[in-house]
């Protein structure tokens, strides 16, 4: 027997987003200003992300409308004389917060999208 499995959920009539939304578990640190005004750095979970936003578990309160900053991991890759980054910040916006069980669910939008707007490709011309 086989069974086939989609990780891309339909869309329903009332789901808004823009794009479709990745579930995964990734590690990530956030950044920001509390409600005093206070730095703070908190460990999270991105529960699922997109090219603008992602759902984080945090166990720190946070209203909406904060602005925060994500710092993802990215995995080193071959090396080559450029430098890679281990890491990519990512600023965002929360739009909607949950209460889960012993977190809280953040909705955030990122300030710009994650990939850019792919580049035209121009035309070739034949020679032959």
């Amino acid at each position: 027997m086989q069974y086939v499995v989609s990780i891309m959920p339909k869309k329903s009539a009332s789901d808004r987003r823009r794009w479709e939304r990745l579930p995964l578990a990734i590690p990530v640190f956030v950044r920001g200003l509390d409600p005093n005004g206070k730095q703070f750095i908190e460990f999270a979970t991105a529960l699922d992300i997109s090219v603008g936003g992602a759902l984080l578990a945090i166990q720190r309160h946070l209203p909406k409308g904060s602005k925060i900053m994500l710092e993802l991991p990215s995995t080193p890759g071959p090396q080559i004389k450029i430098a890679r980054q281990t890491k990519q910040s990512v600023s965002a916006k929360l739009v909607r917060v949950t209460n889960g069980d012993h977190c809280q669910l953040l909705g955030l939008k990122f300030h710009r999208p994650l990939l850019r707007k792919p580049r035209k490709l121009r035309k070739r011309t034949s020679t032959v």
